[in-house]
This record gives C-alpha cells, structure tokens and sequence, in this order.
C-alpha cells in the first residue's frame, strides 16, 4: 500500500478555488475508490501507484506530495 501525504500551497486569494478543484478531480478519479482517505491523507493499492502520480502530478506547482510504502496501518 502506498500513503500520500499532500498539502494545498496558495496564496489566500486563490486558495479556495484551488482547493474545490482538487478535491472535485480526487472524488471523481479512480483514487476515490479508495480504502482510506482524510483531508490530508490517501491510501492507494500498489496498483493504483502510476495513475496517483500521474494525478498529483497534474497538480505539482500548487500541492506538496509526499509518497510512502506502508505495510500496516493501525488505527489508535
């Protein structure tokens, strides 16, 4: 499983477009069948690997991505 950490970096002026954009492209991508996701926070089948950089991608000048291997998630 893949965990992608990603933060929205714009100037308050267009911060809020940006961000329902975003968000509207992640809900209606293959990523929305997701197994877990939060504001900041997507996890990704190994599968999916190549279309969410792919997706992120698309957004890099306005979103800071991070990607990890992650093996288990435990809930606290």
């Amino acid at each position: 499983m893949l965990l992608y950490f990603y933060d929205i970096k714009m100037k308050p002026k267009d911060y809020n477009t940006l961000k329902r954009r975003f968000y509207y492209h992640l809900g209606r991508s293959q990523l929305s069948a997701k197994p877990w996701r939060t504001k900041s926070v997507l996890l990704v089948r190994d599968g999916l690997e190549k279309d969410a950089d792919a997706f992120f991608r698309k957004w890099k000048p306005y979103i800071k991505v991070y990607k990890a291997r992650v093996r288990k998630i435990d809930e606290l």
